[in-house]
């Protein structure tokens, strides 16, 4: 399994939006959305909070690549979506990210570097890169072979997606 960082709503400020002015007028029911959401995290026991706003993941995406060169970027991974889901907090801002790295067990001075230096800004260009070739269009987005499965899924569905890829 391989991660490939996407630009879902690259032209976020930084200093965020709420979701209804992500959502405004293009029809969401944005409390539905996040029930829908819930349950599909209650279902695998996943934690999910009441998250408001949606943030520039930009740096964040940099800072999971670099981590992704040590045994503890799945750790980070899942600090990062805990930092984001959970706590509603904006990966925009490098302290935070900062202290999900020192969370992660990866040192903060040298996440410090990585982000302020956007050592990894490069992979991350090659990942949206990757994705656009790929035709994704939402997160998650699973790719099997020519086959690809867009949102939350459960297991049987992406057993399903690798049988009929292979």
């Amino acid at each position: 399994m391989r991660w490939t960082h996407f630009p879902l709503h690259p032209e976020t400020p930084d200093s965020g939006l709420s979701l209804e002015e992500l959502f405004r007028g293009r029809g969401y029911e944005i409390e539905a959305m996040k029930q829908r959401m819930s349950g599909l995290m209650a279902e695998e026991n996943l934690p999910y909070g009441n998250r408001s706003h949606t943030y520039n993941s930009r740096l964040a995406q940099e800072l999971s690549k670099w981590g992704e060169t040590f045994p503890e970027g799945e750790a980070l991974n899942l600090k990062l979506f805990e930092a984001y889901f959970v706590e509603g907090q904006n990966l925009a801002e490098p302290e935070v990210l900062l202290d999900v790295a020192e969370a992660a067990g990866l040192s903060r001075v040298v996440a410090e570097g990585v982000i302020s230096e956007r050592l990894f800004r490069n992979a991350v260009d090659a990942d949206w890169s990757r994705a656009h070739e790929l035709g994704v269009t939402g997160v998650p987005t699973f790719v099997s072979g020519n086959q690809g499965l867009v949102g939350a899924q459960n297991y049987e569905a992406l057993e399903q997606l690798i049988q009929t890829s292979v």
